[in-house]
C-alpha cells in the first residue's frame, strides 16, 4: 500500500505569518521649527498674541562739537515691533474598541507614534511657511544672476549655482546679519542640490567642510560652502508648475536665514508650552468603546527680521519640466 502524506493539504496547522514589528511612512527629518531662536523670555502676561520690541541704533556720529560752550542737538530714538498670533491647532483619531482587542499588535503604541509625528510635521511646516512668505525674494537665471523678474517667468535652464549661494551671502552680510555659529543657514532641497553638487568649473562645489566639533552640526546638513551650512531636505517647498506657462517648471524655493529670522510664541498656561501637547480626549459613549487621542497646541510664528531671511526661486535639471 503506497504511504499516505500529511501535508498541507491534511493540516490547518499551516498559517501565513506576520512580522510583529510596525513600518510606518517614510518620514522627512523636521528642520525648521528649530530656527525660530527669538521666543519670549520675560512676558508680561498670557494673551492671544505677543509683540516684540526692537530698539533702532542711533546714526553714527561723524564731525566734531564745534564750539565748547554749545550744547548738542538731542535726536529721538526710535523703535519697531514684531507681533506673533497665537492660533489653535491640533488633530485627532478615534480608535474603536474592536481594532483595540482584534489587531494582532498592539494598537495603542502605533497610534501615539502616527498622532506624535503628526504634531511634530504640523508645527514646522507652520514655521517653513512663514519663513517661505518672506520678502526678499529673487528669481534665479541660468547665468547665476537674479534678472529673472517673476515666478512666471522662470525656465527650466534657471537652476541654482555657486553664484546664487555667494549672491545671498554677500546680501546677509551686507545688511549686518549676524550668522549662527560662524555660517549662514541655508535649506535646499535634493533636486536643487544636485544642480549645485554637479557643478564644474573654479570656485563650485568642494568636499563639505570638516568640523572640530561635530555636535554643533545641522541634521541633514551636507556642509558648508561659501559662507553657508547646506541643510538638504525634501520639504523645501516645491510648487508645481509655477515657472514659466510655456514649459510647466516647477519653481524650488531655497532659503537662507541668519540669526533672528523666526520668532515663537505660544502659550505658557493650561499644560501648554512650546510643543503640541498630546491628549486622550474624554470617552463619551455609552459602552466606552470609543477612545480620542490627538495634539494640541496654541502658539504661532513670524518673521523677526526680514533682512535675515533670502529666498531664491528657480527650477532645477531634473525637476518636472514639460
Amino acid at each position: 500500500m503506497p504511504d499516505t502524506y500529511t501535508g498541507t493539504a491534511a493540516s490547518s496547522l499551516d498559517q501565513a505569518a506576520y512580522d510583529l514589528a510596525i513600518y510606518y511612512a517614510l518620514r522627512p527629518e523636521l528642520y525648521f521649527d528649530p530656527v525660530a531662536t527669538v521666543r519670549a523670555s520675560n512676558q508680561s502676561m498670557p494673551g492671544t498674541s505677543v509683540t516684540f520690541t526692537i530698539e533702532a541704533d542711533l546714526a553714527p556720529v561723524t564731525t566734531t562739537i564745534t564750539n565748547e560752550s554749545t550744547d548738542v542737538s538731542a535726536v529721538a530714538m526710535s523703535d519697531s515691533q514684531v507681533t506673533v498670533t497665537l492660533g489653535e491647532y491640533g488633530n485627532a483619531v478615534i480608535t474603536t474598541a474592536l481594532i483595540r482587542g482584534t489587531s494582532f499588535i498592539p494598537f495603542d503604541p502605533i497610534v501615539a507614534n502616527v498622532v506624535g509625528y503628526n504634531a511634530g510635521l504640523s508645527i514646522d511646516t507652520i514655521a517653513r511657511n512663514v519663513l517661505a512668505a518672506g520678502s526678499n525674494v529673487y528669481y534665479q537665471d541660468a547665468t547665476g544672476g537674479t534678472t529673472t523678474t517673476a515666478r512666471n517667468t522662470i525656465l527650466p535652464t534657471d537652476t541654482f549655482s555657486s553664484k546664487h549661494a555667494r549672491r545671498a551671502v554677500a546680501q546677509l552680510r551686507g545688511a549686518s546679519v549676524r550668522p549662527i555659529n560662524g555660517y549662514y543657514i541655508c535649506y535646499i532641497h535634493p533636486d536643487v542640490s544636485y544642480d549645485l553638487r554637479n557643478e564644474t568649473g573654479t570656485n563650485t562645489w568642494t568636499d563639505p567642510h570638516a568640523y572640530s566639533s561635530p555636535d554643533g552640526i545641522f541634521q541633514g546638513e551636507i556642509g558648508a560652502f561659501a559662507g553657508s551650512r547646506f541643510v538638504e531636505t525634501p520639504r523645501a517647498q516645491v510648487i508645481a508648475d509655477a515657472g514659466s506657462s510655456t514649459t510647466l517648471t516647477d519653481v524650488y524655493q531655497t532659503i537662507f536665514i541668519g540669526q533672528e529670522a523666526l520668532a515663537k510664541a505660544y502659550s505658557q498656561t493650561d499644560g501648554n508650552g512650546p510643543l503640541p501637547a498630546m491628549v486622550a480626549g474624554p470617552i463619551t459613549d455609552h459602552l466606552r468603546r470609543l477612545q480620542p487621542f490627538g495634539w494640541y497646541w496654541l502658539g504661532g510664528y513670524s518673521r523677526f527680521r526680514e533682512a535675515a531671511i533670502r529666498r531664491y526661486e528657480g527650477s532645477s535639471s531634473i525637476g518636472v519640466n514639460a
